[in-house]
């Protein structure tokens, strides 16, 4: 039976460190494809980014890093968060509210999202028929579609319900 110690051990890398998750990884290798510089802030912003879930602002990266290193720069998230996006790492999205917004890439398969007006709430959504509906219209038209995104904009259901309790009969 393997103790607690034993598994921290097997999942350290050399000289005892964390292992690093594949999206550090893929960056790390993206930046040597490129020719670029490799840091611990990188590295640090990108665990960061990759531990978290939905559509994160760099913002919200920021703070995610100071947990683990107060001297993170808003300046090399921002740096950073684009070179996520541009190795494919990472998808940046504008919903409308002015604020890029970013995704992790990996692992994902194609969605949609429906935006609350509102609260600014993103819902993510996948549809097979609307998929169909898109390449029928495409074919029809003699288009090749490449790539694309929907993305549809409303108030969602607890501010419409917000809306009707606080509004007069």
């Amino acid at each position: 039976m393997m103790t607690a110690q034993g598994r921290a051990a097997q999942g350290r890398g050399r000289a005892g460190r964390q292992a690093r998750p594949a999206g550090t990884q893929a960056l790390a290798a993206y930046l040597q494809r490129m020719g670029l510089k490799h840091s611990r802030q990188r590295e640090r912003i990108a665990h960061a980014f990759f531990a978290m879930d939905g559509h994160v602002t760099v913002e919200e990266v920021v703070a995610r890093a100071r947990r683990d290193d107060p001297r993170v720069s808003l300046a090399t998230v921002y740096r950073t968060m684009k070179l996520l996006a541009d190795s494919g790492l990472a998808t940046a999205r504008q919903f409308g509210d002015g604020q890029t917004r970013y995704e992790a890439a990996e692992g994902r398969g194609h969605h949609d999202h429906l935006i609350c007006t509102v609260c600014g709430a993103i819902v993510e959504f996948s549809n097979d028929r609307i998929e169909s509906l898109q390449t029928l219209v495409a074919r029809r038209h003699g288009f090749d579609v490449e790539n694309h995104k929907l993305e549809l904009y409303g108030r969602c259901q607890r501010c419409r319900r917000a809306t009707r309790v606080g509004s007069r009969p």
